[in-house]
């Protein structure tokens, strides 16, 4: 096993932020974790080979690099927070999401964003939570139409100084792809309950007056490589412990070139369909997290422009790697350490986005 942790000062989160509107504040839980000294790692094994590519020479889509149709290809993606406390799961749609993105909110728990390029046979997607800034900077450098469910003070700031493109179930004026699952309600409470549809989604937007497609030279920055397998160490088996309560896992299928996912416990599943929630690229992206100076809840701030480290897996190996990010709503931009692009295996992606202190661990296959 190798632990990969850069200390840095995070104290331990009590509060959660004051989200606007009448969404219903969520209950504090565990800090984040101290950093681990690293371990000694075995000598990395050969991967089984990853099934064969299939060539494309037509229209892809650009958040996957898969085979798609010349319409889809130029369309804006819709991106949509995705509560992920445990009393919420299972989430709906996840399964479908080209780009699946995690990183903390307050309170040690995580929130998703899931990115979608086409979600027309998506089927129902929730439960929809709340904007934090750090998210719209996501959804911005890919160009998304983002979704939401209320928001922190400071997220409602940056969505009205941007004039970010958003639909927001909680304060939006325009409440038609929402609602609220009466067994989602009963059972799991009022603030998880609120849910949206790619049908939904595919009916209303167009009738908005939003920017539907990309403007010339928009790019979501990432290349794709058929077969990639990167020269790096084994890979086999992912863990990112996000803080002392929730951590995310991944474990390689040779069968499928995939990394099946698992949290809070679990094969990590969706509600919808019941698949395994399964990615062929695993992005980690480390940067400088921290609570906002003299914020009275707690709040976060997570630099998404400076740069830094980070890791790529993909094929049940990994490197090392650099990420950038010009500035708020440019795309993320992923290098290796010799300062070239680094390429994404054809398929879906995971985003974590850490601290420096925060455990990441990798394992041979089959250790």
């Amino acid at each position: 096993m190798k632990t990969i942790g850069i200390a840095c000062l995070l104290t331990a989160l009590a509060l959660l932020c004051a989200c606007g509107g009448t969404e219903v504040p969520e209950t504090p839980e565990t800090p984040y974790p101290s950093a681990s000294p690293p371990a000694i790692s075995a000598e990395p094994s050969p991967s089984p080979p990853p099934p064969e590519p299939t060539p494309c020479d037509g229209p892809v889509n650009p958040l996957t690099g898969l085979p798609s149709d010349a319409s889809g290809a130029n369309a804006r993606p819709i991106a949509i927070m995705l509560n992920n406390r445990k009393i919420a799961q299972p989430q709906l749609g996840v399964s479908k999401a080209d780009i699946l993105v995690e990183t903390l909110v307050e309170g040690g728990i995580t929130r998703m964003l899931a990115i979608f390029q086409d979600v027309g046979d998506v089927g129902e997607i929730g439960s929809v939570r709340s904007a934090r800034p750090y998210y719209i900077d996501i959804a911005q450098g890919f160009d998304a139409i983002y979704i939401h469910a209320g928001g922190s003070a400071d997220a409602y700031k940056a969505l009205k100084a941007r004039g970010v493109t958003r639909l927001d179930g909680v304060n939006g004026t325009k409440q038609d792809i929402f609602y609220r699952d009466a067994a989602r309600r009963r059972d799991m409470g009022y603030e998880h309950s609120m849910v949206t549809s790619g049908e939904l989604i595919e009916k209303y937007i167009p009738t908005y007056g939003f920017r539907l497609e990309h403007e010339p030279g928009c790019s979501a920055g990432l290349k794709f490589e058929d077969g990639l397998t990167p020269s790096g160490e084994g890979a086999g088996k992912i863990k990112i412990a996000y803080s002392s309560s929730k951590s995310t896992s991944f474990e390689y299928s040779a069968e499928t070139g995939e990394y099946l996912a698992s949290q809070h416990g679990g094969e990590y599943k969706d509600g919808g369909n019941g698949e395994r929630v399964a990615f062929s690229n695993i992005l980690i992206v480390k940067t400088s997290v921290g609570i906002i100076k003299g914020d009275p809840y707690g709040c976060l701030e997570i630099d998404l422009t400076s740069g830094g480290d980070g890791f790529l897996s993909a094929g049940g190996r990994y490197i090392p790697i650099k990420w950038e990010k010009d500035a708020p709503s440019s795309p993320f931009k992923f290098t290796r350490a010799d300062g070239t692009e680094a390429a994404l295996r054809p398929g879906r992606t995971y985003i974590g986005i850490v601290s420096g202190s925060t455990p990441v661990e990798f394992e041979e296959a089959g250790a």
